[in-house]
């Protein structure tokens, strides 16, 4: 049976349509994509502030309720993915007005800096500055900063499991829950997993080859030497004390062991983790611009644990 084979019937036409990455070569092109147009919500309110980086400005996009009660709102802090190579927080406008509208909470998504013009650490560093000034500004929002949960996926879930080691190491500031999706967590490209979902057998879906470019592209002077937990969160030994956790994963995902060793290693260390693995599902098979009955699964069940955890 080809891997092809293996795919989810109802998944077939997203994978037949999505771009072949060569990221050594085409990432200016791929970086100019353009995402087709999605409504947008009328009960959400959108606006952008320009916040002080480590280094440099940084866009914040910000999604809250257009009717708005007087209690304070839990919030979602949210990370785009894209390899750490691309994205974008426009791309997920109507993912985070999702969260909005189901959860009734604010969400604030970071653009962070991004390789290889910005190796490690620059994006986590500007994820956990996006992070403290949302904290440290949630008067203005009417955020209850007992409740903030930090989320993202694939890499933007990686950035995810690294905040959180970062944020229980720095102990300036606190986060209640953690979903990092998917998330582009090992360096090392060592697991099964990430040796069987190859350009050859997938070639349309984030794969091997795809993974082993970005990595060096994210980790800069870094990729010959010894990794920082906090560019590759697998490579961190301690665990405890971290937030709950969250997460999926498609069965035909390179990043699939690398998840299932993490989840195990959290539940191992004591932290509360729920994970769900989706047969005949490829990387970012949940997309927003997917309606393919699975997709609506794996975001449903993500957005109700979201919500869940936000209102215990």
């Amino acid at each position: 049976m080809s891997y092809e084979d293996r795919v989810l019937p109802e998944l077939l036409p997203m994978l037949k349509s999505n771009l072949k990455l060569d990221l050594s070569k085409d990432l200016g092109e791929i970086r100019n994509f353009k995402l087709p147009q999605m409504k947008k919500s009328d009960n959400v309110i959108t606006t952008s502030r320009m916040i002080e980086g480590p280094e440099t400005k940084l866009l914040v996009k910000i999604y809250e309720p257009r009717n708005k009660a007087a209690a304070k709102l839990p919030a979602i802090f949210w990370i785009h993915g894209g390899g750490y190579v691309l994205g974008h927080p426009d791309g997920d406008d109507s993912l985070c007005e999702c969260f909005v509208e189901k959860i009734n909470c604010a969400v604030f998504s970071v653009d962070y800096r991004l390789a290889p013009e910005h190796p490690y650490p620059a994006a986590i560093e500007d994820c956990y500055a996006a992070l403290k000034w949302v904290v440290d500004n949630a008067d203005e929002f009417n955020v209850d900063i007992s409740k903030i949960a930090i989320a993202g996926a694939s890499a933007g879930g990686g950035l995810t499991a690294a905040l959180a080691l970062m944020v229980r190491d720095r102990g300036e500031i606190k986060v209640a829950f953690q979903a990092p999706l998917y998330p582009m967590i090992d360096d090392r490209n060592e697991t099964p997993s990430s040796y069987e979902i190859n350009e050859k057998n997938l070639p349309t879906a984030w794969n091997r080859e795809a993974n082993v470019v970005a990595w060096n592209m994210y980790l800069g002077k870094y990729a010959s030497g010894e990794v920082p937990i906090y560019a590759a969160p697998a490579r961190a030994t301690d665990l405890s004390g971290l937030p709950p956790a969250y997460t999926f994963i498609g069965q035909l995902d390179p990043f699939r062991d690398e998840t299932i060793e993490y989840v195990a290693r959290l539940a191992q260390a004591g932290v509360p983790v729920e994970f769900h693995l989706y047969p005949g599902c490829f990387h970012g098979f949940d997309s927003i611009f997917n309606d393919a009955k699975i997709s609506t699964q794996a975001r449903e069940e993500f957005i109700n644990a979201l919500s869940r955890a936000l209102k215990n």
